[in-house]
């Protein structure tokens, strides 16, 4: 793609996506803090995610199999201060969902680091050098370590992830284009951390766990969708506008959890080139469609952590050091 010009450093290096369609890696961590509010925190933050390439490199290149890579996202309330340039068209803080039963929390986050890897100890290792070199410039609002669970299942025993889209319909489905021409090869993500009650889970029918999901549950068929009545979580999250257009994400959600502590959970984290897609998946999920009637998977998955990020082209934060 041909250069760009303008004002800014980071509109002279190609249009660039960062790591977006990596393909499902075996391990992975979730990374958001805060950035404290001084001239000081924020230069070293500017410094590091300037030159986050080059910490890959410096991890990575033990083992180039691993496929080590890390996005960074960038919070509403944090762009006004890392850049002049003007926000992305749709980004803003994550709104809170509240249905009559449940509800989509909102979390602070400033920076959002999506390390992921063939291998545990690569992600283990960049988020350690990573922490040492942003020092007391952030605070840590959620880590987690996820893992690849047998054929990509989460802990509910369902195949994760199914419905990605794949080769062209991937772009179009998370990468922002000609609609917001000063962020095209950027993203929208959500993160949420959800909490699974497995032992509820467990005692529940395994015909019935596949009507709350809308798949079958070893062979991953999808199931059609009822007429009447409930709908499954596949058919809530499926979008569609007023023209009929259905329109997707990528979804890179992991597994994580600690059996010793009880704590057994899936990490959501949406890829998506139109913001308010994901934020009707949740609608849907958490208020119901038709109202009242929400997801029922929620019954068994509390959400606890809730927050938006935009994921700028390489040349972006590249441009951030000048």
């Amino acid at each position: 793609m041909a250069n760009s010009t303008g004002d800014h450093p980071w509109q002279r290096v190609p249009i660039e996506p960062q790591s977006v369609d990596a393909p499902l890696s075996r391990a992975a961590v979730f990374l958001v803090v805060t950035v404290a509010d001084t001239p000081e925190a924020l230069a070293t933050a500017r410094d590091v995610i300037s030159s986050i390439s080059d910490l890959v490199k410096t991890v990575g290149f033990r083992d180039l199999n691993a496929h080590l890579s890390c996005n960074i996202g960038v919070g509403a309330q944090f762009w006004s201060r890392l850049t002049e340039v003007a926000p992305p068209v749709e980004l803003h803080p994550f709104a809170e969902v509240h249905g009559a039963v449940h509800t989509a929390v909102a979390t602070p986050g400033d920076l959002l680091f999506h390390i992921r890897a063939e291998r545990g100890d690569f992600c283990f290792e960049f988020e350690r050098q990573l922490l040492d070199l942003l020092g007391d410039a952030i605070t840590v609002q959620d880590e987690v370590t996820g893992f690849r669970y047998f054929d990509a299942r989460d802990l509910l025993g369902f195949v994760d992830g199914t419905a990605n889209p794949t080769g062209g319909d991937m772009a179009d489905a998370a990468i922002v284009g000609a609609e917001d021409p000063a962020h095209a090869g950027g993203s929208y993500v959500v993160v949420q951390k959800y909490l699974h009650d497995l032992s509820t889970w467990n005692r529940l029918p395994v015909p019935s766990q596949e009507g709350v999901i809308g798949r079958t549950k070893v062979e991953n068929i999808e199931l059609d969708d009822v007429e009447h009545g409930q709908k499954a979580h596949k058919t809530l999250t499926t979008i569609t506008d007023d023209q009929g257009v259905e329109h997707d994400i990528l979804r890179d959600n992991m597994p994580f959890g600690r059996p010793g502590q009880g704590e057994f959970g899936t990490y959501f984290i949406g890829y998506s080139r139109r913001l308010w897609v994901i934020e009707k998946m949740l609608e849907r999920m958490f208020v119901g469609d038709p109202v009242g009637s929400h997801d029922r998977i929620l019954d068994f998955s509390t959400a606890v952590t809730g927050t938006t990020f935009f994921v700028p082209t390489r040349g972006f934060l590249e441009g951030l050091s000048g």
